[in-house]
């Protein structure tokens, strides 16, 4: 924390997508300070083609089960595998991280009591799901970025385990920002940072203070020497939308 950089704040960049209206959490928070906010996503994620999948030597039909922790992997899996004229087996096993992907499946099957296992919500939880199925093929289709802590939960524990990448995260053209300035700009994973310097490699932080949400993405931002201003999550301050009201509290204090 430095109270020198903690200068009035009036605008805040989100590199997120814009929230659907009525879900928006930070709005309370932007009227009762007079800010301005934009939103605008600096990355975005683009599907693999078939040709890209078939040299991973993957053959979707080989594998008895299918991981999925995300709806983007459970959209481009199953498209890509009408791409490739491949029908899913009925017995084919569907493991998901929660309901909502759970649910999200049935878009694309028929569902079938026996062969669809959902956890809670927490990696913890979802590996509990594996317990009894040691047997099973599993293919986990996913990003090109992703978590470590689950392919090593397969590969620690000996099971037939295999990832197909099935989509890529690319960074977004944000050359219309070139010449346009915020008091903070707030990220939310290294992707992000990566980002900012594929679109503008000499950029200079100046006094645009940085906020950062998670360890990878703070450290990603220290990487990069930047100065990082915000943290969440942090003691007391479960939530981005914390961190900045308790900075910004400070920031423009009798200002309001």
């Amino acid at each position: 924390m430095n109270p020198e950089r903690e200068t009035k704040v009036k605008s805040i960049l989100i590199t997120q997508p814009e929230p659907e209206p009525g879900r928006n959490v930070y709005e309370d928070f932007v009227n009762r300070y007079k800010l301005t906010m934009d939103f605008r996503a600096f990355i975005h994620i683009e599907p693999l083609i078939a040709r890209e999948i078939r040299k991973q030597k993957i053959n979707f039909l080989d594998y008895t089960a299918v991981i999925f922790n995300s709806r983007n992997a459970v959209d481009y899996f199953f498209q890509m595998a009408q791409e490739m004229k491949v029908e899913m087996p009925p017995e084919t096993k569907y493991f998901s991280i929660n309901e909502s992907v759970s649910n999200y499946v049935q878009k694309y099957i028929v569902p079938r009591k026996r062969k669809m296992f959902t956890a809670k919500g927490t990696e913890k939880d979802f590996f509990t799901l594996f317990k009894n199925h040691k047997k099973e093929k599993f293919l986990f289709p996913c990003s090109d970025i992703r978590k470590p802590s689950l392919p090593d939960f397969f590969t620690g524990n000996g099971y037939d385990f295999t990832e197909c990448i099935i989509y890529r995260t690319v960074s977004s053209d944000l050359s219309d920002l070139e010449e346009v300035f915020y008091d903070i700009i707030v990220f939310f994973s290294p992707a992000d940072i990566k980002s900012l310097y594929d679109n503008f490699p000499g950029f200079k932080q100046n006094n645009t203070r940085i906020a950062g949400f998670g360890n990878s993405t703070q450290a990603a931002i220290t990487e990069h020497n930047l100065i990082l201003d915000i943290t969440a999550p942090a003691p007391g301050i479960p939530s981005m939308v914390a961190a900045l009201e308790d900075y910004v509290s400070r920031s423009n204090k009798g200002s309001n």
